[in-house]
C-alpha cells in the first residue's frame, strides 16, 4: 500500500454499505470502520473506530428511502468525523435526494434542494462527490467543489455486449434530450423524444413521440425512474408505434410508490439501473428483467484522483 494510500478512509454509512465495499476493493483498501444505531427514541448515533486525524476521508451515503434518516446520517456521520479532526471531509452522495425540489414553481414552497446542499456543507463537508443529478444545475446551489459524475460508462458496456442492431435511444421527456442524445451519439445510433405533459407529481401523459422507432431496439435513458408512470406509458407507445423491442434504464432505480407493479407489467424486455440505491432482493424477484449495474470502478476512480490531486475533469470529458 503506497503511502498516498495510507492518507485515505473510506467510510460507508447504512445507506448502500454495499457499493462502498465495491469502491473499495477498486481502491484496494479496506473500508473505515465506524459503528451507526439508531436508539429506541428516533436518536441516531454513530461512532468511529478508526483513527482519522489529518486523513483524506470519504463517507458514502445517498440519500434515498428513508430519506430523511438518510440524509441525518449522513449529517451526523460528516460532524462525527470533523469532531475527529479529519483533515478533508468528501460527502459522496451516489443519489442525492430532494434534487427535484429546485426551484420555486408556484408561491409559498421551498427550494429543498439547496436547503439541503446548505446542510452538508454546514455539517463539515469540504466537497461533494455525486453521480447523475436530476438537474445539473444543482451543482452551484453548493458552496464547496462538487464533482458530478455520470453513469454513462457503466450503461454503454452493458449496452454494446447485448450486440443488438438497429437501435433508437428514447427520451421519455423533452428536459432530458441532452442526455438521450450523449449515448444515441457514444453508440452511433438515432434519437428519438416523448412528448410528455405532467398533470401532477405522480402523473403524466404521453402525447407523441418525436422521431422513429417503428422496426427498432428502443432504449428508453432517463436519470431515474420514481413512480415508473411515464417510463410504461412510452414504453407501451412504442411498441404500438411498430418497436420491435424496448429496455428501460435509468441511474437512480427510486422505485417510488406504484413502481413495481407498474414495471411488471409493462412491456420492457430489459430494466437496467445502476446501484447508487440498493435494491431488496423481494424487489428483484418482483422483476426478473431488472439488471442492476456497478458504478463502484466509476466512483473510485474519481476519489482516487481527488485524493492524488490529480485531474477529475478529465474523466469528465472521457464520460461525456
Amino acid at each position: 500500500m503506497t503511502q498516498t494510500n495510507m492518507e485515505l478512509k473510506v467510510f460507508s454509512g447504512r445507506g448502500n454499505p454495499a457499493l462502498t465495499e465495491g469502491i473499495c476493493n477498486y481502491l484496494e483498501i479496506r473500508p473505515g470502520r465506524a459503528h451507526a444505531e439508531t436508539f429506541p427514541d428516533g436518536e441516531l448515533f454513530v461512532k468511529l473506530h478508526d483513527d482519522v486525524r489529518g486523513r483524506d476521508v470519504f463517507v458514502v451515503q445517498p440519500t434515498c428511502r428513508p430519506v430523511n434518516e438518510n440524509l441525518v446520517e449522513l449529517l451526523v456521520f460528516m460532524d462525527c468525523l470533523r469532531r475527529a479532526s479529519a483533515r478533508r471531509i468528501t460527502a459522496v452522495l451516489p443519489y442525492f435526494g430532494y434534487a427535484r425540489q429546485d426551484r420555486k414553481d408556484e408561491g409559498r414552497v421551498p427550494i429543498t434542494a439547496k436547503l439541503v446542499s446548505n446542510l452538508i456543507r454546514e455539517a463539515g463537508a469540504d466537497r461533494v462527490l455525486t453521480m447523475d443529478l436530476h438537474a445539473a444545475q444543482i451543482q452551484g446551489f453548493f458552496d464547496i467543489p462538487v464533482d458530478h459524475l455520470q453513469a454513462e460508462p457503466a450503461f454503454t458496456r452493458h449496452f454494446r455486449n447485448l450486440n443488438f442492431k438497429n437501435v433508437t435511444f428514447v427520451s421519455p421527456d423533452v428536459g432530458n434530450v441532452k442526455r438521450a442524445r450523449m449515448y444515441a451519439e457514444k453508440m452511433g445510433c438515432d434519437l428519438a423524444v416523448i412528448d410528455k405533459r405532467r398533470t401532477s407529481g405522480s402523473t403524466a401523459v404521453v402525447h407523441n413521440i418525436i422521431g422513429e422507432v417503428e422496426g427498432k431496439d428502443v432504449v428508453m435513458i432517463d436519470d431515474m425512474i420514481a413512480t415508473a408512470g411515464t417510463v410504461c406509458e412510452a414504453a407501451r407507445i412504442c411498441i404500438e408505434r411498430g418497436a420491435r423491442s424496448v429496455r428501460g434504464a435509468a441511474t437512480h432505480p427510486v422505485f417510488a410508490g406504484p413502481a413495481l407493479e407498474r414495471l411488471s407489467t409493462a412491456p420492457f424486455a430489459e430494466i437496467a439501473v445502476a446501484d447508487t440505491i440498493p435494491l431488496s432482493n423481494e424487489v428483484r424477484k418482483h422483476l426478473p428483467n431488472l439488471t442492476v449495474l456497478s458504478t463502484a470502478d466509476i466512483f473510485g476512480e474519481a476519489i482516487a484522483r481527488i485524493h492524488q490531486h490529480r485531474s477529475v475533469s478529465s474523466l469528465f470529458s472521457h464520460n461525456n
